[in-house]
């Protein structure tokens, strides 16, 4: 008897947990369904989704009101652990299949993708644990969501971190080859500007070397010039 009680119990909380939505999704709904902060956030066209029109001023004047925080990196992390997709790369549009506009019955079909981080004591109990859950204020269940997504972001920046670090280290070897083809290239360009300018006087000379010699002929040569160009004369011919 005392077993099926604890089941009929399990049974209900189970119910509870599953037919109430988190607080975190009634909290975004509030703020998406408030006309006062439209020209900050509110639903697209179609309804099927929301836009953060103003990033900056959202986490800035309604994040620290409803959540307690202020970093907009966080809430797009929360929303993306309910299975939201950011459907538009011009702006911050967000959407779901079940948060829609005048649809607020369907947020309680939406769940986080990870359980829990925190590991239960094996000295409690199942049941106690699960009251103990269900049991969390609003505040304290946003809390805790917060705590897990700065845990993620803090294990996602150390990878990037180090991922960064071997990138970095990429670089500074690239650039120093790079430094190294450019010197050659350098080297190569001035070597080429050397000889060309070595042909150029050689054949300026060439040149000059041949107009001396065409002046010296046009000395001997006592015919007239028209536009600079020699005529024969017809007296000439017969001389």
């Amino acid at each position: 008897m005392e077993f099926s009680t604890e089941c009929h119990e399990k049974g209900l909380l189970e119910y509870a947990r599953k037919s109430t939505p988190p607080p975190f999704l009634l909290k975004t709904y509030m703020l998406v369904e408030d006309p006062a902060s439209d020209e900050v956030i509110s639903w697209n066209e179609e309804g099927t989704g929301f836009v953060v029109w103003q990033p900056a001023e959202f986490a800035r004047d309604l994040l620290p009101k409803l959540f307690k925080h202020c970093n907009f990196s966080s809430f797009v992390r929360q929303l993306n652990t309910y299975g939201f997709r950011k459907v538009a790369t011009s702006r911050w549009e967000f959407s779901n299949d079940k948060f829609q506009k005048n649809k607020r019955d369907q947020l309680s079909l939406i769940r986080r993708r990870k359980a829990w981080s925190n590991k239960p004591n094996k000295s409690t109990p199942l049941l106690l644990q699960q009251q103990q859950q269900q049991q969390l204020d609003p505040d304290q269940e946003d809390h805790q969501e917060f705590n897990i997504v700065v845990d993620e972001e803090q294990r996602s920046s150390s990878s990037t971190s180090n991922s960064s670090s071997s990138e970095f280290t990429t670089l500074v070897d690239e650039n120093k080859r790079l430094k190294m083809e450019n010197g050659l290239l350098n080297n190569e360009l001035s070597s080429m500007r050397n000889k060309s300018k070595q042909l150029l006087d050689l054949v300026t000379k060439y040149a000059n070397h041949l107009d001396k010699n065409h002046d010296h002929e046009d000395d001997y040569d006592e015919r007239p010039k028209l536009f600079g160009v020699r005529l024969d004369v017809e007296g000439e011919r017969k001389r």
